[in-house]
């Protein structure tokens, strides 16, 4: 039974990730590259916060309830910060590097468009968060123990898999919208990714009751795709002729890269 759990949760929480990984990346070693690059930047940002929790933690007077709950709010909304100003730098280094990728390349333009490394950039931010948010929960559902026997939520293993699957995707979606709205210049927009960062961050505050944080989370997520898929030059012809797989020689034509 424990196994089961272990795989059905990893199953959940990164299948789709890992679909995505061997569709659209595995066969691109500058795709690769980038991916990793992509996910040590989110574990950078993650070994800064670490280092600033492990301060305030030592300097504070972690026995009084209340002052705890007010340091784990501002660890939250500083590690959230802190991811999106590393997205960034992660996006200023892409361009600082775009002369040097035409010159790999051979080529006038960059060989990856700025789309595509925002969405491969996103899932490898989206992976390595979705590792340290769910190893330590699938090592315990190895055993040994029974979830819920003190009268706890028996989905708890099944709930933290799909509220990771929901951050893997959130972080594709984030840098898709991210990315744009830097090359649009659109400010509001970027400021809107924190929101909406800091939005999902602050409704895990009400785990263990995962019925009332993962439908809003799933909310955010499917309105942010949205927003993505417009973002990246999406529209509804073209992703109903995509559905019906119908008029490709339309799709290539209409295919709008940045």
């Amino acid at each position: 039974m424990t196994l089961s759990v272990f795989f059905g949760c990893a199953f959940i929480a990164f299948g789709p990730a890992f679909s995505l990984y061997i569709l659209t990346i595995a066969t691109d070693p500058l795709r690769i590259i980038f991916l990793i690059a992509g996910a040590f930047f989110w574990l950078v940002s993650l070994l800064f916060s670490s280092l600033v929790w492990f301060i305030v933690v030592r300097v504070s007077n972690n026995k009084d309830a209340s002052l705890q709950r007010d340091l784990l709010i501002f660890g939250v909304v500083f590690s959230v910060l802190l991811q999106e100003i590393f997205r960034f730098a992660y996006y200023r280094l892409l361009k600082k590097a775009n002369k040097g990728l035409m010159t790999i390349s051979q080529e006038e333009t960059m060989p990856i468009s700025i789309m595509q490394l925002a969405y491969v950039s996103g899932l490898g931010f989206g992976i390595m968060s979705g590792i340290f948010s769910l190893v330590n929960i699938l090592v315990d559902s190895l055993g040994p123990g029974t979830v819920g026997i003190h009268g706890d939520s028996p989905l708890y293993f099944v709930s933290s898999a799909f509220m990771t699957l929901a951050i893997v995707l959130l972080h594709v979606f984030w840098g898709v919208v991210f990315f744009d709205a830097c090359e649009r210049k659109n400010w509001w927009a970027v400021l809107l990714v924190i929101f909406s960062h800091l939005l999902v961050s602050g409704l895990t505050f009400l785990n263990p009751r995962y019925e009332s944080s993962i439908l809003p989370i799933y909310v955010v997520l499917f309105l942010v795709g949205v927003w993505a898929f417009f973002a990246a030059g999406g529209s509804l012809r073209n992703l109903k002729m995509c559905l019906l797989c119908r008029d490709k020689d339309f799709l290539l034509a209409n295919h709008r890269p940045r």
